[in-house]
């Protein structure tokens, strides 16, 4: 069936469907994007700059800045820009530009789930409007008479907006739970690298003998 006629068949349910998977095709190309980026490059980074960080501090500042699209390098800088920070205030910055991150990592996870749910309800609704229209044109005694396209019409548009709802709820599905995947694994990593970097700076905190201890970059001969 051509697509417009399977829009027309459809009725009016049929639209906002079709706005619904316009937005999780939106959704999807940008989280793509997104998640590639990260999931390549997060974790090589965080090895780079924990070795830096312990053998050569004044350099870490300097590779992080390099590499500020990056969520963990957002959260590395809020701590290791602060001048001279106790053992606490480091472990706070940390903890604060995560929580500040999350809303990116999350991005459209909440979309994704009200799409989910929504599109079978449109479905159903639909099928109820395809049924009505169906029962509306039937009529006993005139079976294979006129009104036949009537109740045709009712129950094509019934069943092809309940199809058109699961599949649209289905596409949102599927990549909904990779994307939550994929948060949930790049938030694990962040924890990990971020309380390593914090028991760096623990270590060298209390070996100075409760003095803080500032990252400083060496200053370019500009």
């Amino acid at each position: 069936m051509p697509i417009n006629h399977l829009l027309k068949a459809g009725g009016v349910i049929i639209l906002p469907l079709l706005i619904c998977l316009v937005m999780v095709t939106v959704m999807v190309i940008e989280r793509s994007r997104f998640w590639l980026g990260v999931s390549r490059q997060q974790e090589r980074f965080a090895k780079q700059v924990m070795e830096l960080y312990r053998h050569q501090s004044d350099l870490t500042l300097v590779k992080v800045k390099q590499h500020l699209d990056l969520p963990l390098a957002r959260i590395f800088l809020a701590a290791l820009e602060l001048e001279s920070p106790t053992a606490e205030e480091f472990r706070l910055a940390l903890e604060s530009e995560l929580q500040a991150e999350l809303p990116i990592l999350k991005r459209f996870s909440n979309i994704f789930d009200l799409i989910v749910g929504l599109s079978p309800l449109l479905g159903l609704i639909g099928t109820v409007i395809g049924l009505i229209t169906s029962f509306g044109g039937l009529n006993i005694g005139d079976i294979g008479g006129t009104k036949t396209a009537t109740v045709s019409a009712g129950i094509s548009e019934a069943l092809i907006t309940t199809a058109a709802g699961l599949l649209v709820a289905t596409v949102a599905l599927i990549f909904a739970t990779t994307f939550r995947s994929l948060y949930q694994r790049q938030l694990a990593l962040i924890q990990e690298y971020g309380g390593q970097l914090e028991l760096i700076y623990r270590r060298h905190y209390e070996g100075s003998g409760g003095r803080a201890v500032p990252v400083r970059v060496k200053p370019s001969m500009e």
